[in-house]
């Protein structure tokens, strides 16, 4: 098992993607059940399958994770109870880095100026969490664990505290009985429940830690090695256990981390100038070659293989969220000292996450299509985001913010994109198994809170 260093998760731990659903159909069909048995759904995931949001696991979040809205709507064809391992409503939540959930308030720049900003609900994330033991609570429907990844779901004692700082799991320690904390894994657990459906929607992690951190930290998970170790045979082991007892299933792709707010939110060339400055720094960085111009310049950043070791950064290139605002617009960030490599994914880090991505989504599309598992295609959903989705009149689209449909952490759901994602596996599952589940009405869940 690799080490984990789960306060650097950076906020967030899996993708937020959605559909492109259109309005559905006024004559839409009676409620049935096909070929299926949905009255014992588990579903397998990461953060967006567990409801994490706004950098943060919260109360209100969970209840509008995707997998907790498909099992509403398949009570409407037998579905069962779905339990969630939920914290405390009142609860300020809390994230990878023990901060609180984010929310939409004003704040002041260094520059004076005052402007709506994603900040934080409580000066810290609510520790209780991870210290209030809610195993008796269980067994939980829902095993999305923020920051798992197909590698470690299979891992028994990922969730044991003896394992030492960073390499264990608290959000999955905080369901197990002290008794499990050695042997549990997340695919056992999950297994346990003797399901008659499941989904899975996992290995976003195996690509986003290192992609959060700009390539600076974690690395990607390899296609092959055995069970814990490479990302095949790992998803293998996951799927031939949880279809063993003749479960079916539903499973989602993954999608280009590159297409978040979090990776597309800052331009490339949002180093604007005037002309004085323009040839300060083109003095500077003369004897690199480097000149600068009035206007919007590509930021510098620091890269070892460059002459001098800095370059500008190129347009296929992007500048993370976590930079820090203040530091851009007042202390020379992104120009008299370049960025460095923890905020910035090259050309090099992204070629590492697409190809990673490219096998991961092979490999996903045909297990399911030889256990005769449903199918989304996440990945293909995402890239027509930037473009908008109309449903019902209402666009959501991924600009950050605005758009709707991501949280305040540029890399999970609104409730409204998980109403629309949930529609999305809802539609795989009744095309796959001849059931007529009912969509989602995602006009009834919210984008982005403004105050």
């Amino acid at each position: 098992m690799q080490a984990i260093s789960y306060q650097s998760i950076a906020a967030a731990l899996a993708l937020g993607l959605f559909a492109t659903s259109c309005k559905p159909k006024l004559d839409a069909p009676e409620p049935g059940k096909g070929a299926l048995d949905v009255s014992k759904y588990v579903a397998i995931g990461n953060s967006i399958t567990a409801g994490f949001a706004d950098a943060a696991l919260y109360y209100d979040g969970q209840l509008v994770s995707y997998p907790n809205l498909i099992a509403e709507q398949f009570k409407q064809v037998g579905g069962g109870d779905f339990v969630q391992p939920l914290v405390p409503q009142a609860s300020a939540g809390i994230g990878s880095s023990g901060n609180a959930r984010s929310v939409l308030g004003y704040k002041t720049d260094c520059k004076g100026v005052t402007g709506l900003s994603p900040v934080p609900f409580a000066t810290s994330g609510d520790f209780s969490i991870f210290t209030n033991n809610i195993s008796a609570q269980g067994p939980f429907n829902n095993m999305g664990i923020p920051g798992a990844k197909a590698i470690t779901a299979v891992y028994p004692g990922y969730g044991n505290p003896a394992n030492g700082f960073g390499n264990y799991n608290p959000f999955f320690t905080r369901i197990l009985a002290p008794s499990e904390f050695a042997t549990a894994s997340m695919l056992s657990k999950a297994a346990a429940q003797n399901p008659t459906f499941f989904s899975v929607f996992i290995g976003n992690n195996d690509v986003l830690s290192y992609a959060l951190a700009g390539g600076a930290a974690d690395a990607v998970t390899p296609s092959a090695g055995s069970p814990g170790v490479g990302f095949d045979a790992s998803y293998d082991l996951i799927i031939n256990t949880m279809t063993a007892n003749g479960a079916k299933g539903v499973v989602g792709n993954i999608p280009d981390v590159t297409s978040i707010p979090f990776a597309t939110t800052i331009p490339y060339n949002g180093l604007t100038l005037d002309a004085t400055q323009a040839t300060q720094l083109s003095a500077a960085y003369a004897p690199l070659g480097i000149t600068f111009h009035e206007g919007a310049n590509a930021f510098m950043i620091l890269d070892s293989s460059a002459p001098g070791g800095r370059r500008q950064i190129k347009s296929t290139e992007y500048v993370l969220l976590t930079t820090p605002q203040d530091s851009l617009k007042c202390a020379g960030w992104g120009s008299s000292k370049p960025l460095a490599n923890q905020y910035v994914l090259t050309e090099t880090e992204i070629a590492n996450i697409q190809n990673a991505v490219a096998a991961y989504n092979a490999k996903i599309k045909s297990v399911a299509a030889a256990k005769g598992l449903a199918y989304v295609d996440v990945n293909a959903f995402m890239a027509k985001a930037k473009a908008g989705i109309v449903y019902n009149g209402i666009t959501t689209s991924a600009t950050f913010v605005s758009g709707g449909a991501f949280s305040l952490d540029g890399i999970h759901l609104t409730p409204r994109a998980n109403a629309l994602l949930a529609n999305e596996f809802i539609k795989a599952i009744n095309s796959q198994y001849g059931s007529t589940i009912p969509q989602v009405d995602a006009t009834k869940y919210k984008g982005v809170v403004f105050p």
